[in-house]
C-alpha cells in the first residue's frame, strides 16, 4: 500500500463517506484530513482514520487549491474510474 500525504487521492472504505472520493489536504495526529469540495470543504474536513482510506496512486497539489478546483479534480478522477457501457 502507498503512504498517504498531503495531496493524496483516495476513496473511502468506510463509514458514511464509503466509496466516495476525497483528498487528504493535512493530517491531524495518527487522522488524515479529507476533503471533497462539497460536503466536506477545505475549511472544514473530515478526520479519517488512514486505515479506512484507500490511496489511488494519485497526487494533486494543494497549495492555493479552491473547493471548485477540488470539486473538478475529483469529478475528473470519479469519471476516470467509471465503466462506460
Amino acid at each position: 500500500m502507498s503512504r498517504l500525504q498531503t495531496g493524496s487521492l483516495v476513496k473511502a472504505a468506510a463509514g458514511k463517506e464509503s466509496g466516495g472520493y476525497y483528498a487528504v489536504i493535512g493530517f491531524s495526529g495518527c487522522h488524515a484530513l479529507i476533503a471533497d469540495g462539497r460536503k466536506r470543504r477545505l475549511d472544514s474536513p473530515k478526520r479519517k482514520n488512514p486505515k479506512h482510506l484507500i490511496p489511488l496512486n494519485r497526487e494533486t497539489d494543494t497549495e492555493g487549491i479552491t473547493d471548485k478546483k477540488l470539486r473538478n479534480v475529483l469529478r475528473e478522477l470519479s469519471t476516470e474510474s467509471t465503466p462506460q457501457p
